[in-house]
């Protein structure tokens, strides 16, 4: 089995000794569930992330997707996510094996990205019913991580870097935009926590889907955010799209704008603080943050 260099280096970054030790059993692995589900192995998906991601098929023809990932508390809250979703606008977990990381999903097809979509309209009206398909309340009895959680990682960036590159009063606002957010919620509902144009595809049988969900706990407000900054660096007027952006779904999910603008600073300035940690693109986030600052003014 090949497996990429290029997904080799981005595991054992990510997940140090534990990556190495997995990628090290990953096709024996492979090959013991192709053969305990009764699957016939076409190849891996072209766009790995963290995952390694096959297409399969079931004695029946039947197109489903083989996932395995480094087995950790992530991996399990997708799986308690996508069992709550159950099929119902996110693709459905059909096994798993939690100890080991492996599901078995239904396969999307033909799986077309929403990110191949030219009309911007059409995207983002494509995206909040996909948005409105996955509300959900949070699992019961379940150690669903929360926001909260997340936000935690504007105080750890002070610490790492003190002296930027993102001031420490921009941090602070986020943080206090982040709680005014909070402060005036509903409480939380189950996020996908990564719902932007790469995690929905089409299905010929039903329509526009979610999935890699991440689950957390949080307010909706915020898993639109994700969407808002994704697929812009490319565009001819990326500040004019976001805005766009913005009024469509203000307008068509009735949220409140400045409450909207407010989740996204918060948001927008982890992910750009995230990308610091992780020695990756921060600065799309960052200007995407600056965007929302002005519209709020």
């Amino acid at each position: 089995m090949i497996i990429a260099q290029s997904f080799q280096v981005k595991i054992v970054n990510a997940f140090g000794p534990d990556g190495k030790s997995w990628l090290e059993s990953l096709e024996q692995t492979v090959n013991t569930y192709l053969k305990k589900w009764n699957l016939t192995n076409e190849g891996p998906v072209e766009n790995l992330s963290y995952n390694y991601v096959i297409k399969v098929t079931d004695p029946k023809g039947t197109p489903l997707i083989l996932k395995l990932g480094v087995p950790n508390f992530d991996t399990r809250n997708e799986m308690i996510t996508l069992k709550a979703y159950d099929g119902n606008g996110c693709a459905k977990l059909l096994k798993s094996d939690a100890e080991n990381g492996v599901m078995l999903l239904e396969r999307l097809v033909p799986g077309r990205m929403l990110s191949v979509e030219k009309d911007e309209r059409f995207v983002t009206e494509t995206f909040i019913k996909v948005w409105k398909a996955i509300r959900r309340p949070v699992p019961n009895e379940t150690s669903t991580p929360s926001l909260t959680h997340w936000f935690e990682g504007l105080p750890r960036y002070q610490k790492n870097f003190p002296k930027g590159p993102i001031p420490q009063e921009h941090i602070q606002l986020a943080e206090d935009f982040f709680q005014q957010v909070m402060d005036s919620s509903g409480g939380p509902e189950l996020l996908h926590g990564d719902l932007h144009h790469e995690n929905i595809l089409y299905s010929e049988k039903q329509g526009w889907m979610a999935i890699d969900p991440k689950g957390v706990a949080g307010d909706p407000y915020f898993d639109v955010v994700s969407f808002l900054v994704n697929q812009l660096e490319s565009k001819a007027d990326p500040k004019g799209l976001l805005k766009l952006r913005v009024d469509i779904i203000c307008e068509q999910l009735g949220l409140d704008r400045q409450r909207l603008l407010k989740a996204a600073v918060a948001l927008g300035t982890l992910y750009a603080c995230w990308g610091i940690e992780d020695q990756a693109d921060w600065e799309t986030s960052y200007q995407c943050v600056n965007w929302f600052k002005e519209f709020l003014e």
